[in-house]
């Protein structure tokens, strides 16, 4: 019956801890900006600059 206690006890200290991480998250300004997200997948990706490959020669026989 003690383990329950305890790990009640665990459980609460830990909701705590992402409650005020919450809260600290919130504070910083990370929440601000809900449009951003859900169309960033809307935008093109830049082109990756590819370097030139030398031209292969055909195999002598």
């Amino acid at each position: 019956m003690n383990i329950i206690f305890f790990l009640i006890g665990c459980s609460v200290l830990i909701a705590l801890f992402f409650l005020g991480a919450f809260f600290w998250a919130s504070k910083n300004g990370q929440h601000e900006d809900t449009y951003t997200p859900s169309v960033r997948i809307l935008f093109d990706d830049e082109p990756l600059e590819e370097s030139p490959q030398p031209e292969k020669s055909a195999p002598k026989n």
